[in-house]
């Protein structure tokens, strides 16, 4: 029986008619790996990178009964997950981990779509040829407009044998095999301006501090609101999270992230920089844990990207939520590129909104809650 994709949704995260939950690279997965997970049990299976169910959910689906592990780096991933495996009676039949040791130990076959980032290939590839079994085969796609030749060497450090299939619908599957050198992944380091940043691969910006937080950084204020949490809303790597708390000892900073990368590379650069103890990291979708108007000082560089796409109206949900938990009076810190205009969502949704700085591309505002 064919699996029923056209019921799929991306729900929670932006689901447009334009963006879909399943597309060409995650059909060619599946059907290069057919004869694969006939041959083993769920248990077996392991299934990393897939965006909103689909590999996990047709793979469980295929298979008479047991649970399939699954990774997925954003919490919005695992919710649709959840969502999608109810709508199809299939909740029972996936269970989601962290990127650990657990995920893929044992495992016989490993779905994986390809992360855009090599230095994320690289450490789930690591982990997979330390901890999966020996006659692994990872069945690893992805669109061809994502795909590098750079990533065939990139498996070649941990598989000792790989396979290209054809291409299909702009799409294409490499197959690795033979498992050697595996490691549990590591955070990289680098220092800037006094800051030890770390980043697990896939992070964004890696161990360096984008443009825009730069800005940021430059036109924070000296002193702070009093009487509530200090945030860092989507918190990537932790920069500013440390920097307000490197400047600011005696308050402790609230930081939040959707991305369990930017989670673990968060609280790596807090501990590397001394305050991993007045650092508080926690993987959630903007600031669903904290209360309302609890919060006097929030810092926000929104993203812009939902996976390759780009959607502005990401940025929507962290304003509301930034809103929703400022206490009156308390501030939002915002930088974003100039272009997408965001003063007037901001007067809107959050309070009177004014321009602290602007250069040539990105724009800082400060809006006071009402």
């Amino acid at each position: 029986m064919d699996f029923p994709f056209d019921t799929l949704r991306r729900w929670p995260d932006i689901d447009t008619d334009d963006l879909v939950a399943v597309d060409a690279a995650d059909r060619l997965i599946l059907d290069e790996s057919v004869t694969l997970r006939a041959d083993v049990a769920a248990t077996d299976l392991v299934v990393i990178g897939d965006a909103f169910g689909a590999l996990a959910l047709a793979g469980a689906a295929a298979l008479p009964d047991g649970t399939i592990r699954v990774h997925q780096d954003t919490l919005a991933g695992e919710r649709a997950l959840a969502a999608n495996a109810a709508r199809l009676d299939l909740t029972d039949r996936v269970r989601s981990l962290p990127l650990d040791r657990a995920l893929v130990e044992g495992a016989r076959v490993v779905l994986l779509r390809l992360p855009r980032s090599l230095e994320e290939l690289r450490d789930v590839a690591a982990l997979i040829a330390a901890h999966a079994a020996s006659d692994v085969v990872v069945v690893a796609g992805g669109r061809l407009k994502h795909m590098t030749v750079t990533m065939n060497d990139v498996l070649a450090e941990h598989f000792g044998r790989l396979d290209v299939s054809h291409a299909r619908q702009k799409s294409r599957v490499l197959l690795a095999r033979d498992p050697h050198d595996g490691r549990d992944p590591a955070p990289r380091h680098a220092e800037h301006d006094g800051i030890v940043v770390c980043a697990y691969g896939g992070a964004f910006a890696g161990t360096g501090i984008d443009i825009g937080t730069r800005f940021l950084l430059d036109h924070l204020p000296d002193e702070l609101p009093a009487d509530g949490h200090v945030v860092d809303l989507a918190c990537g790597t932790g920069v500013v999270a440390t920097w307000l708390a490197l400047r600011h000892p005696e308050r402790a900073v609230y930081a939040s992230d959707h991305s369990s990368i930017a989670v673990a590379s968060a609280r790596a650069t807090a501990d590397a920089n001394g305050v991993g103890d007045r650092v508080e990291v926690v993987r959630d979708e903007g600031l669903g844990a904290l209360p309302d108007a609890s919060a006097a000082f929030i810092a926000l560089n929104p993203p812009f990207h939902s996976g390759p796409a780009v959607h502005t109206g990401l940025a929507t949900p962290l304003f509301l939520d930034a809103a929703r938990a400022l206490r009156p009076g308390g501030e939002l810190w915002t930088v974003w590129n100039s272009a997408l205009q965001y003063r007037g969502e901001l007067e809107r949704l959050v309070g009177p909104t004014r321009q602290v700085a602007r250069n040539r591309k990105f724009t800082v505002t400060v809006s006071t809650r009402r």
